[in-house]
């Protein structure tokens, strides 16, 4: 059996991927705080562990709050990466280096196959635009796998948060005017469980196939939970004021992947399976 070393098992994907490889593979997960990736000293520790592949699910991922401690973000999602490709070449395992399609820019109308120029605007899309330079500065035997819109089982993610607004207020206002790919952790496992036996390095884009407006996502999730009837209001990315400006449509296409027959199933029926598992918490939120 491979020996494969999750960094981040706590999170929503690490959770996902700690399931997916427990019955196929050596299984170690790791997580904060006693291995902290922005901390050099995870090199050594990785070095001593010797995986055969090693899954980076950590990262800084508060997209408004990296604006005002970028330090703090750039440690995490741009050193942290350098620190275990420097250890996966110490030890000869590979990295599964987990990125976002807020690397790019988002330009309207354009969809974004692998290995397109990034244009990361915010402080959290270039510190994890930075992560997968660096990381591939040091390593040859690299995945870099961008992902979009991550929701799981159990996760703080839209939909638990669309669920528990929904049930606060009786009613949503929701962006419409932003597009991506919403994008189940679990099937994202399984593709990484595929895309490792094909020892195929290079940049990937793992998202269901499909794309949807936060809108879009709302309204199929209210769907799905039975509440059709509930208002839901669309309404511009600018009447809903943050930090940041996401990118308004960084959808990506998975194009590498599917060259390797690796493809994961369309949002919505991956929505509707998520759902199936998670419909008491979201209907109790």
């Amino acid at each position: 059996m491979p020996h494969i070393l999750i960094v981040g098992a706590n999170g929503q994907l690490g959770q996902a991927l700690a399931a997916r490889f427990a019955s196929s593979a050596k299984l170690t997960c790791w997580t904060r705080p006693r291995y902290d990736i922005a901390d050099p000293s995870i090199a050594t520790a990785v070095a001593a562990a010797r995986p055969d592949v090693l899954i980076n699910a950590a990262a800084w991922t508060d997209v408004d709050g990296a604006e005002d401690a970028p330090n703090f973000a750039f440690a995490v999602n741009a050193l942290g990466p350098k620190y275990l490709a420097e250890a996966c070449a110490q030890c000869g395992a590979a990295l599964v280096q987990i990125s976002t399609n807020e690397v790019f820019a988002g330009v309207e109308g354009r969809f974004y196959h692998e290995y397109e120029q990034t244009a990361p605007g915010s402080v959290y899309a270039r510190s994890k635009a930075a992560g997968e330079h660096a990381a591939a500065s040091v390593l040859d035997r690299l995945y870099i796998v961008r992902v979009a819109w991550l929701y799981g089982a159990g996760g703080s993610n839209f939909p638990a948060k669309i669920s528990a607004a929904a049930d606060r207020h009786g009613a949503l206002r929701v962006v419409s005017d932003e597009y991506g790919n919403p994008t189940c952790a679990s099937d994202v496992a399984a593709a990484i469980a595929q895309l490792v036996e094909t020892q195929r390095f290079g940049v990937y884009h793992f998202v269901n196939e499909g794309f949807a407006s936060r809108y879009d996502w709302a309204v199929e999730l209210m769907r799905l939970t039975e509440r059709e009837s509930l208002p839901v209001t669309p309404i511009c990315a600018h009447d809903w004021p943050r930090k940041t400006a996401p990118p308004p449509h960084a959808v990506l296409v998975n194009q590498a992947g599917a060259a390797l027959g690796i493809t994961l199933p369309h949002w919505r029926d991956a929505l509707r399976k998520h759902v199936r598992t998670e419909y008491k918490r979201y209907i109790g939120s």
